[in-house]
């Protein structure tokens, strides 16, 4: 078909439609049939779009379809096949097409469908033609739900649709050539659509929460409306120039003037003083040409700094593949009434609908209910309103919705999803980058945000912004998401401006990391690592031991083995043997294959009884098939089994990676090494070329992480390379250098450094040829030999034979002489006297001299003297005699012994010598205090614990602290590790008379349960290995009460345990740093003490007794503000009856007298006055008369304590 002339039958067609004739349009009597046939034509057309081409030349839509609808749409069934007709013939030509064809023909045919779209939206640039939409689109929303039928839902959807297609044409850059402030088509569109009204509709059906069905539709066709517009542009629409707007300005007017002027200096300078008719030739000595001879200039002198030899030759072509990404269109500013319109619309839309219509999308992209790519006006609707919220007097509760850490989690997924998909689907590359150029866009927009609200007066507000910057710092896939978009940062895919974004972003998220650590004391973060897991079965069997002849002599071993054992088992081999992991997600057939997998491995390691228990063992759990055999198996045939077990070819388990996930504590330094790397560096360095047209905030965000690099992580030396001196020496030598301070100045700085460091390195001019990593930079900067002096980087130091012959001779020397640690004598005596002591250490091992390292392990210095002498022991037993009546023996036997030897070692040395006859002996005793304390008067809090800590034994005397590492790094760790320790221990029998108190008050219950935790811990950790915190998870109404008690927090404190750190944490937790020891230390101190307390129960308290306790009880205080004339008896009490009492010691029950003292908040210390008013039922009698009825409660003020 001719495709500038029209077919004949769609020609009829189109004749059949009407004529206009002037303004008024008369259709004939076969125009609904005749629109009809139109679109089936449509439905039919070939690949090239013929019709579609021939009906956008005959202007069809121009001439007829919209003059109909205009003045002939009370015509219901006429008005409703237009719409379906235009919405076809208006579908962007990427549908038609399905992408931009690369076959010249087809681009031919999809430049001709775009050039009648665009004529399309010129026409329906009228007031009219949204006119007569609105009016029928009001009609049918005016409809309720249960009148509206479904052609008019279908209608509603078509008109909005057909709106979205007109908006959704791209303008004509060739005929569209005009300035900002200038009217374009898609102005003129915009326009229209306010003026008839069509823009509250839009608003209406983005907040009804009855037309929520609609919200996909709404929002294309809002993103359309602002798509060549800015939210800077549109907040400072139709208001006058801020200060800093006109400095900014000023600023760009001021560089743009130094730069005109030095240009035009230079050029002055390069003209000659005197006029010539002739050039001249010169001879540049030492600049060879093609042959041996030097280069003959034949042009003006002024120039020569200028030459290079690729003057006059052809620019190389860039590869297509090597060719930097395309940017995006520049957005252009509309005219202003347009953004005034716009401005409204913002505001109108943020208040009234844009939380509702962001939840609605956002389920719909959750419930994947949407097309695809949909979520890209999802991103793009998040930071342009966000944005322009921002910049319009900030409102924290009009952008709610997508503040939230799911916002966070939806965007960074989508970013992990669009690079994924740059590297698999490589043709549509440029797409997926401009996707995740928009989700990096919502990403900063987000910190941007957050970063408001910390400047927000409510507080409530800034509690928000704290907690979730708690939560993307917390976790790890937030907090590293930069470090990887750097790293794999690709210029031929990702455009400029994406560079640009991602550098600000990240400026603005190390500035809120930075400022959020200096406010705390530490932060706890994530740290995820990927831990291989490994089955019995990943040790791939070699080919020897799986022959014929190996598996015939493996099975022969077995075969003897289990008939000597009479096929029978041990008990504990049977109970070690589970043959399935319950708690597993592997499927249970999946399971079944891997137990007969570890029987083949037991067999194949000729452990027959470990095989034959799993064989057994695995029997009872999966007895179904007889696959494990049957239930009455013989041993003979069980025997048979396991050899076609062994001769079996079974399926390896596959090994699968897991995340190891734990809690460290977080240091900023250390996460900034993480961008000292060539491969951060480079994308920094590659948007600093562009400093000239970079802004001043994108040049201060470059200059702000090289001097993090440079000086606070004194890694300057990675940014001694070649192009970037180069750079710098443009930056230097610019005419404007004056604009550009920061960067000058940084230039100097690392210029300086590296002139430094070129006086001492000879090399340092030959290393500016290659990028360096942090290894090669240090070898730079701290010498060559530096990595083999530490270590570092794996690399074997280098020993000479001269080096290694000296060091034989020296320890065949001293390997006799009786030195502590020879190692030590060696070090100083060798020629290369820079050696570390591990250096020497392998070196001995490697050459034989020893066999092991730990044959020269360091000693402890405590552990240095072992003997004792005659004198050492008299004097052990004269300080002992002097001392052993006072409340701390074996501390004072320590300060005054005069060879200092450890506690461990002291202890052993008095129980060999008889002088004691256990370790309890040694323990401090309790020291009895005043009077006045005792009876809890003017006795702190931290005093009474301190009391309960005496008379109780120091486990420091029973740690053996002989091992000690043979690196000094580690010794030292080792030693604050054992004070910790030791700390720890001395604390955790502060709940040795502490639970008596609990018991009593209602708490044993929480006790006993602390005491399982603990328990379960020190199992989980022996058995693991590995030392993590452990949370308290309260589980009962009871332990949750208990949780907040003061006094079991107290408890808690001095056990170890730590509260909550900040506001990610909301349990108290079990620190890592808790050895197993420790714990079951103190559990089995809570079981001790409990069975002694019930042993006692049984015992008779006499009365007198009974009266002591009473009396220590009964002191509490009084209430500030109490009245006893009044109110009687003050405060509200807890009660428990005597007969609870008469079991107590006394020792005991004044403790908890003391604590109940100690826990009250008012300063009175008098005790509770017991008249109670003329209370007829009141006890008056003196407190210290003889018991001798049953009385029934001990008033005790709980209340107070609670306070």
């Amino acid at each position: 078909v001719d495709l500038f002339r029209m077919n004949c039958e769609l020609l009829a067609t189109c004749t059949a439609l009407g004529y206009l004739e002037g303004d008024t349009y008369h259709k004939e009597a076969d125009c609904l049939e005749s629109v009809k046939d139109l679109i089936r034509y449509l439905r039919h057309e070939d690949d090239s779009r013929d019709v579609r081409q021939q009906l956008g030349a005959g202007q069809i839509v121009q001439n007829d379809l919209l003059p109909i609808i205009i003045q002939h749409g009370q015509d219901k069934a006429l008005f409703d096949a237009c719409i379906r007709l235009m919405v076809n013939l208006t579908q962007p030509a990427m549908l038609c097409f399905g992408k931009v064809p690369d076959d010249p023909v087809f681009r031919h045919h999809f430049l001709q469908v775009t050039s009648h779209l665009q004529a399309y939206k010129e026409a329906f640039a009228s007031e009219k033609v949204f006119g007569i939409l609105s009016e029928i689109l009001y009609n049918l929303l005016q409809l309720d739900w249960e009148q509206r039928q479904e052609e008019d839902n279908l209608l509603i959807e078509r008109i909005l649709l057909l709106v979205r297609n007109v908006l959704h044409v791209p303008a004509d850059p060739c005929e569209e050539k005009k300035v900002d402030d200038d009217a374009s088509i898609h102005d003129r569109l915009l326009w229209a659509i306010h003026m008839s009204g069509f823009d509250d509709l839009v608003k209406f059906l983005a907040s009804a929460q009855s037309e929520q069905q609609w919200s996909m539709h709404v929002l294309e066709i809002i993103s359309l409306m602002f798509r060549d517009q800015t939210p800077e542009a549109l907040v400072s629409a139709g208001q006058a120039r801020s200060a800093e707007e006109k400095q900014r300005d000023s600023q760009e007017l001021e560089a743009l003037r130094q730069k005109e002027h030095a240009a035009k200096r230079s050029r002055t300078f390069q003209r000659g003083t005197r006029h010539s008719r002739f050039g001249g030739s010169y001879v540049i000595q030492g600049l060879k040409s093609i042959g041996d001879k030097d280069v003959i200039y034949h042009r003006n002198i002024h120039d020569f700094k200028n030459y290079t030899h690729d003057v006059g030759k052809a620019v190389r072509r860039v590869p297509k593949k090597n060719r930097q990404a395309q940017e995006c269109k520049d957005k252009r500013r509309s005219a202003l009434n347009v953004r005034l319109f716009l401005r409204e619309f913002c505001v109108d839309f943020l208040e009234n609908c844009y939380n509702r219509l962001m939840y609605l999308v956002k389920e719909s992209l959750i419930r994947e209910q949407t097309q695809q790519h949909d979520e890209t006006y999802y991103l793009w609707a998040l930071s342009f309103f966000m944005a322009f919220n921002r910049g319009n007097g900030f409102r924290a509760d009009l952008v709610s919705e997508t503040m939230s850490i799911r916002a966070f989690h939806f965007i960074e997924r989508n970013i992990t999803n669009y690079y994924e998909m740059i590297l698999t689907d490589r043709k549509e590359a440029t797409s997926w980058s401009r996707r995740m150029h928009l989700a990096l866009k919502a990403y900063q927009e987000l910190l941007l945000t957050v970063n408001e609200m910390d400047r927000s007066q409510d507080e409530s507000i800034r509690h928000s912004s704290n907690v979730i910057k708690s939560n993307i710092f917390y976790l790890m896939e937030y907090r590293e998401i930069f470090l990887t978009l750097l790293r794999k940062f690709d210029e031929t895919k990702q455009p400029h401006s994406y560079l640009k974004d991602l550098v600000e972003s990240t400026h603005l998220f190390l500035r809120m990391l930075e400022r959020f650590c200096k406010g705390r004391r530490n932060l706890i973060v994530q740290k995820k690592k990927v831990k291989r897991r490994r089955s019995r079965g990943d040790k791939k069997p070699s080919a020897a031991e799986t022959s014929p002849e190996a598996l015939a002599e493996t099975w022969k071993i077995v075969e003897e083995e289990l008939k000597t054992a009479g096929f029978q088992l041990s008990e504990s081999l049977m109970e070690s043997i589970v043959p399935f992991d319950a708690t597993s997600e592997t499927p249970l057939e999946e399971q079944r294959t891997e137990a007969m997998v570890r029987v083949q491995d037991s067999l194949l390691a000729r452990l027959g009884p470990e095989a034959l228990g799993l064989l057994r063992a695995a029997r009872e759990v999966w007895p179904e098939g007889d696959v494990f055999g049957s239930a009455d198996v013989e041993p003979e045939e069980e025997l048979e089994l396991l050899k076609q077990i062994l001769h079996a070819t079974l399926p390896k388990p596959v090994v699968e990676d897991e995340d190891d996930v734990s809690e460290r504590e977080f240091n900023f330094l250390d996460f900034i090494k993480k961008f000292a790397s060539p491969n951060i560096m480079r994308p920094y360095l590659l948007l600093l070329r562009s400093y000239s047209k970079n802004t001043p905030h994108t040049n201060h965000c470059i200059a702000r992480m090289l001097h993090r690099v440079a000086v606070d992580l004194k890694m300057d030396a990675l940014l001694f390379q070649l192009s970037v001196f180069n750079l710098f020496n443009k930056i230097l030598s610019d005419p404007a250098a004056a604009a550009y301070k920061e960067l000058v100045t940084f230039a100097k700085y690392v210029l300086n450094h590296f002139f430094s460091l070129a006086a001492q390195n000879d090399k340092a001019y030959v290393e500016l040829l290659f990028w360096k990593n942090v290894g090669a930079a240090r070898e730079m900067t701290e010498g060559y030999m530096f990595v083999y002096h530490c270590g570092s980087q794996g690399k074997k130091p280098t020993w000479t034979e001269e080096e290694e012959e000296e060091l034989r001779k020296l320890y065949e020397e001293h390997r006799h002489s009786e030195v502590p640690d020879i190692v030590e004598t060696l070090l100083p005596l060798l020629s290369n006297s820079s050696r570390p002591r591990r250096q020497v250490v392998m070196q001995l091992v490697h050459m034989g001299l020893v066999d092991n390292a730990k044959e020269l392990k360091k000693q402890k210095k405590g552990t240095q003297i072992v003997l004792w002498t005659e004198e050492q022991e008299q004097e052990l037993e004269m300080l002992y005699e002097e001392y052993k009546d006072s409340d701390d023996v074996l501390g004072n036997i320590l300060k005054k012994v005069t060879a200092k030897r450890s506690r461990a070692r002291v202890v052993d040395k008095l129980l060999s010598m008889g002088l004691v006859s256990e370790r309890r002996e040694l323990y401090k005793r309790r020291s009895r205090s005043a009077k006045g304390k005792s009876a809890g008067k003017g006795m702190t809090e931290e005093e009474f614990l301190e009391g309960l800590t005496q008379g109780y034994p120091d486990d420091s005397v029973d740690r053996d602290d002989e091992d000690e590492g043979d690196d000094d790094l580690q010794q030292e760790g080792e030693t604050r590790s054992k004070k910790y320790q030791t700390h720890y221990k001395n604390e955790i029998f502060l709940h040795y008379d502490l639970f008596f108190c609990f018991s009593i008050t209602g708490l044993s219950g929480p006790m006993l349960w602390l005491q399982n935790c603990l328990n379960k811990t020190a199992e989980d950790r022996k058995k693991d290995g590995l030392s993590q915190a452990v949370p308290l998870v309260p589980l009962t109404e009871e332990n949750e009460d208990a949780m907040d008690n003061k006094s079991f927090r107290k408890l808690l404190r001095k056990l170890g345990i730590r509260g909550p750190a900040n506001e990610q944490e909301i349990f108290w937790r079990i620190p890592a740093n808790i050895t197993p020891s420790q714990l079951h230390s103190a559990a089995a101190e809570e079981e001790e003490k409990e069975k002694e307390e019930k042993e006692k129960e049984k015992e008779v308290v006499s009365g007198e007794q009974r009266v002591q306790a009473l009396r220590a009880l009964l002191l509490s205080r009084k209430r500030k503000h109490h009245t006893s004339e009044h109110t009687g008896m003050c405060g509200s009490f807890m009660f428990c009856t005597l007969s609870q009492m008469t079991a107590v010691n006394y020792s005991s029950v004044t403790i908890l007298a003391e604590h109940i003292s100690v826990f009250t908040e008012d300063d009175s210390t008098t005790a509770v006055d017991m008249d109670t008013n003329g209370d007829a039922d009141s006890d008056r009698e003196d407190i210290s008369a003889p018991v001798k009825r049953r009385r029934k409660m001990v008033l005790i003020d709980e209340e107070d304590d609670e306070d």
